[in-house]
């Protein structure tokens, strides 16, 4: 298993030919099949357009090089085929988000882990803290071009527990159904005993009932007290209102400004519902009202 930095900045080697082709630039991603498709490379010819190496054709990724059969196993942009549609996606994995599918970031994918035959193995998950984890290939949801979504492990044990659950009810319940058939046999001479004896109990039980409404008068105690605040704030605005009759139409004998020095009214200036609004939210009524004149 192999990182893709142990794959890209070598040198591949034709071993057929004997010569360097080029170096391995990027990694061509099969985002739905979850594998590397091929290997992008760059020769003394890139300004000719892409070239790649499907991953099939390689042999070997070793410490040093990528090894090819020979330089024929290299493809041209006309020549790709199917990796254009690939080229065109252009799935990194590498950068994109790392979210779950509960829609909590994770952090930023920043390693792909690669097997043997190009398959995508796992990833390496970073935190903005600096912390790594790593997630599988199986517990990836969709390698997208700027999010990778997570479904952590959780989520596959919820699912087989729900899907199990209905199962165990719908045994029991017939079992149960077939013991309810065979007990009204049974109905001859207790059936007719039982509901005699059963009517006294609930006679007795209905007398102890009595006291417990005792508690509620203990829950209106406080209900006084609830008037009494009304009582104080309805004096309060009716005082507050009498205030602003007062006021309205009278004339400001200074300027009088807020504590940030936004002005209320200049002297000699009306005093308005809006100056008194101005008033009341900077906690200037009082001293607007020993200026109105």
């Amino acid at each position: 298993m192999k990182k893709s930095v142990d794959i890209l900045g070598l040198p591949v080697i034709s071993i057929t030919e004997g010569r360097e082709l080029g170096m391995s630039k990027t990694l061509l991603i099969d985002a739905p099949n979850r594998i590397v498709a091929a290997i992008t490379i760059e020769d003394e010819d890139w300004y000719r357009g892409v070239k790649l190496i499907p991953y099939d054709n390689v042999i070997a990724v070793g410490d040093d090089a990528v090894t090819i059969n020979n330089s024929e196993n290299i493809l041209t942009l006309d020549a790709a085929g199917d990796f254009e549609t690939l080229l065109d996606d252009n799935i990194r994995v590498i950068g994109t988000k790392a979210i779950t599918r509960t829609g909590v970031i994770q952090g930023n994918i920043t390693e792909i882990f690669i097997g043997e035959d190009g398959s995508i193995e796992k990833c390496e998950v970073t935190t903005p803290e600096g912390s790594t984890s790593e997630v599988t290939a199986d517990q990836v949801a969709i390698f997208g071009k700027e999010v990778t979504v997570i479904s952590p492990e959780g989520d596959a044990g919820k699912k087989s527990d729900t899907a199990s659950a209905p199962a165990a009810p719908a045994v029991t319940a017939p079992a149960a159904a077939e013991p309810a058939a065979a007990e009204p046999v049974e109905e001859t001479a207790p059936a007719e005993e039982t509901p005699a004896e059963e009517p006294a109990a609930p006679e007795e039980t209905a007398a102890p009932e009595a006291p417990a409404e005792e508690p509620a008068p203990a829950a209106e105690e406080p209900a006084p007290e609830a008037p009494a605040e009304d009582e104080a704030k309805d004096a309060e605005r009716a005082n507050e209102d009498r205030h602003r009759r007062f006021l309205l139409g009278k004339k400001a004998t200074r300027t009088i400004k807020m504590d940030n020095g936004v002005v209320i009214v200049e002297a000699g200036a009306d005093i308005t519902e809006e100056v008194l609004q101005k008033a009341k939210l900077g906690n200037k009524f009082i001293e607007l009202s020993m200026s109105a004149q």
